[in-house]
Parts: structure tokens; C-alpha cells; sequence
């Protein structure tokens, strides 16, 4: 196989889940942008009941995520029974997912006012949290459907029926936010009822496909676990649980820079969300071509073919990289411009154009980390990549940020500044990683579990 061959191959799967992940985190950015239309207070509020949701989201995606390497590596060793059974397993492990998630989201909400926010912010806050959180049955249950597919290379059926439900959640907004067509005037509420509305149309639109497609009919799929495996229970969650903890350790650490931003006032943490919300696109745009790195390095693992697993690795980080740089010259270039698509206060506009700058730089370090992550994750080697993520954030990244930003004086840029030292180190070291483990693999005649 060529690089071109790989190249074409990855981009045929990747760009589908690109516009996917897209889409998930494109609930929040319309939320922001319409929500940004009532002011700095309730653009505030959303900031932070967010920043709290999607580190919950995030660990779910993750956990979710532990389908989809083992059912491409059963697809490429032709067991249809294995990736049956995985299914089913994964099915009932996001469901329990997903009540522990809700409960520990509606025990977080009870310790807002310790977090020394603007108390304005979070009276706004915990009732749209509230609604939110609802929506995280349904998309554990959509997740299900998702990564069973994209374990097969079938990427395009999540594509079209994310975007779609974010057309109906954008309509839902303008409707619910503003009141339109006669509804009620709901204001940031009116935001959280449409994600909910929107997320449960997801699973029921998605589950209908796979179950119903003639293309999985071989698979015999049913939600219904007659058998259980706590072997295959045990192989899903050791996949599925440090991916999750990868997730929840970038994720909050943002949301904590989110929380310092509030003690600097309600501009900063408004602004600090226009930023986030616009490096969150180019991340989820990356993350699809993570996936699509797990995809292709774990399909070549179950056939054996350890020479092309590297190499698909290798071009998914070359792919990376070529639209990280694109995206960080877009930051820089319409720094002015791209914050005046959420609010027309002057200072928020130009705070966030501040940060913006500094996004672009990490772009770079944010694009190689995720693929660092997605191959690694295609060869089962998820806990050394969960403790570099855990170092290089808490350890190094969020400590430097609050030093520069509350000791050194540079404020809202000292906490960004920090994060981009973090994203750079786990980059770093995830690269040389993958580099190491893709040697040993080569060096054997069959597949070897990845040394520490």
C-alpha cells in the first residue's frame, strides 16, 4: 500500500467524522453565539455550565470510544460473532455510563456557589446544567450505534444525521431562545431545552439505521445481553476508562481554566468562552482524524499488517498537522473579526481577539496530541498516554497558567499560556511514543502487548 493509498483511505474515513465530532461540539457553539445575543451574563452562565457538562460529556464519549478499536481489529480478523458480542457489551456499559454520569453531574451542581463565581452567574447557571445533563442518556445511547459503525469503517451515517439534528437544535434555539412562532421566551433555558430535544432525535435516528440496514444484518445486533462476559466487559472498559480519563484530563482542565478565568471577572470567563468555543472547532475537527487514526492502525493490528499500521499512523499525523497550521493562521489572521460572531461588547471582543492569538499557536501541539492519542488508542495502549495527559495538564500546564496569570500578572493570557505548555508537552512525548511502540511492532512476527 502507498502513502497516497493510505492518505485517500484515511481521508475517505476521516472527513465523514470530522464533520461528525463536529457536530457535537457545534451544540455549544451555536449555543454560545445565540445565547451571546443576551448579554455577557447569560454568555457567562453558559460558559461555565458547559465547561462543566462537556468534561462529564467528554468522559463519556471516551468511555464509548472502547468499541470501536476492538471491532475494528475483529472486523480485520473476520470474527462477526466477536463484533456482536461487543456491541451488545457496549451497549449496557454506556447506559451504566450514563446514569453514573447524570448523578455525578446533579451532585457537582450542588457545589457551584464553592467555585467563587459572580453568584449571578451561577443562579443563571444550575437550571440550564439541569436540562442539559438529560441529554447525556441519549447520547450514550447514539455513541453506542456511532463507534459500532465507525469500527467498520461505516462513518457517514453518524455524519449525516449529526448535522442534521444540529440544523433542528440551531431552529430550536432561534424558536426557543427568542420566542419565536408564538413559543415562550425562554432566554438560556430555551438553549438547554433544544440540545436536550435535539440529542434525543440522535439515537433514535441512528438506531434505526443499524439496526434496520441490511449491511449489519450478518451481525445479528440486539440490545439484548443474554450472556454476560466479564472478559469482554473488562477488554471494552480497559480500552473505554483511560480514553475517558484522556478526555476528562485535557477537557477539565480548560473547564478549570474557565472556573480561574471567573475570578478575573465576568469579561474574562465571556470572553475565555469565544476563544474555547472557537479552538473547540479545530479540536473536533482533528479528533475526527483521531478516530480515523485509531480506525486504520487497529484494522491493520487484527490483519497483521504491522508495516502499514505505522505507516497509516505516520500520514494521519502529517494530515493533522497540514489543517492545524490552516486553522492557526484563520485565528490570527481574523482575530477581530471571528469574536464579533458572539457579542458586540467591545471589551469582551477584544479580550477574546488576545486569546485567540495564542490559540493559534497551539493549534500545532492541540492537532499532534489528539493523533498522538488515536493511534495509541488503535494499539491499545491507552495508560501510559492517560498518565502523560494527567502530568503534562495538572501537573505542569494548570499550575504554570495560574503562576502567570495571577503571580506574574499576565492574567487571562498567563492561564492560556499555560495550557499551550501543556498541550506541547503531550504532544511531545505521545509522538515519540507512538514512534517507539510502531518500532517493537515491526521488530515481531505477531502482535505484542506495548511495553512501558
Amino acid at each position: 500500500m502507498t502513502i497516497k493509498d493510505h492518505f485517500r483511505i484515511t481521508f475517505n474515513l476521516a472527513f465523514p467524522v470530522m464533520l461528525s465530532q463536529l457536530g457535537q461540539v457545534s451544540v455549544g457553539v451555536a449555543d454560545s453565539m445565540m445565547v451571546g445575543r443576551l448579554g455577557a451574563l447569560p454568555l457567562a452562565a453558559a460558559s461555565l455550565g458547559n465547561s462543566i457538562f462537556f468534561v462529564i460529556l467528554m468522559f463519556g464519549m471516551g468511555v464509548s470510544m472502547g468499541i470501536t478499536p476492538l471491532v475494528s481489529v475483529a472486523e480485520g480478523k473476520g470474527k462477526n460473532k466477536r463484533i456482536s458480542n461487543l456491541f451488545r457489551h457496549g451497549f449496557w456499559i454506556n447506559i451504566a455510563t450514563s446514569l453514573v454520569l447524570t448523578i455525578l453531574v446533579l451532585i457537582i451542581a450542588q457545589g457551584l456557589n464553592f467555585l467563587e463565581q459572580p453568584e449571578e452567574v451561577v443562579t443563571l447557571t444550575i437550571p440550564y446544567l439541569f436540562v442539559i445533563t438529560a441529554s447525556l442518556l441519549p447520547f450514550m445511547i447514539f455513541q453506542t450505534f456511532k463507534q459500532f459503525a465507525e469500527g467498520l469503517s461505516q462513518t457517514k451515517q453518524a455524519m449525516y444525521i449529526t448535522i442534521f439534528c444540529n440544523l433542528v437544535n440551531v431552529f430550536l434555539n432561534w424558536v426557543l431562545i427568542f420566542g419565536k412562532l408564538g413559543a415562550p421566551e425562554m432566554g438560556l433555558m430555551g438553549a438547554g431545552w433544544a440540545t436536550l430535544i435535539s440529542r434525543i432525535l440522535m439515537p433514535i435516528m441512528m438506531g434505526w439505521y443499524v439496526l434496520k440496514s441490511k449491511r449489519y444484518q450478518i451481525y445479528n445486533l440486539s440490545m439484548v445481553l443474554k450472556l454476560w462476559s466479564l472478559p469482554m466487559f473488562s477488554r471494552i472498559l480497559n480500552v473505554g476508562i483511560p480514553t475517558g480519563f484522556q478526555y476528562i484530563f485535557e477537557v477539565s482542565a480548560f473547564s478549570t481554566a474557565a472556573i480561574m478565568m471567573g475570578w478575573l471577572g465576568v469579561n474574562a470567563l465571556a470572553g475565555h468562552q469565544i476563544a474555547i468555543n472557537l479552538a473547540s472547532i479545530s479540536y473536533m475537527m482533528a479528533a475526527g482524524l483521531s478516530t480515523a487514526g485509531m480506525i486504520r492502525v487497529s484494522n491493520q493490528i487484527g490483519k497483521g499488517n504491522f508495516k502499514a499500521m505505522k505507516e497509516a499512523g505516520m500520514v494521519v499525523y502529517a494530515m493533522a498537522m497540514i489543517f492545524m497550521f490552516t486553522t492557526a493562521l484563520i485565528f490570527v489572521a481574523f482575530k477581530d473579526f471571528l469574536p464579533t460572531l458572539y457579542i458586540d461588547d467591545p471589551e469582551v471582543v477584544s479580550l477574546s481577539a488576545s486569546l485567540l492569538v495564542i490559540a493559534g499557536f497551539f493549534q500545532l501541539s492541540d492537532g499532534a496530541q489528539v493523533i498522538g492519542l488515536g493511534v495509541l488508542r488503535g494499539m491499545e495502549d491507552v495508560k501510559i498516554p492517560t498518565l502523560v495527559t494527567l502530568v503534562a495538564y495538572w501537573v505542569i500546564g494548570l499550575p504554570l497558567g495560574y503562576l502567570l496569570a495571577f503571580n506574574f500578572g499576565f492574567a487571562e493570557k498567563g492561564i492560556w499560556y499555560g495550557l499551550l505548555i501543556g498541550l506541547s508537552v503531550t504532544a511531545f512525548l505521545l509522538y515519540f511514543r507512538f514512534r517507539k511502540l510502531s518500532k517493537q511492532r515491526m521488530s515481531v512476527s505477531k502482535p505484542i502487548v506495548p511495553a512501558v
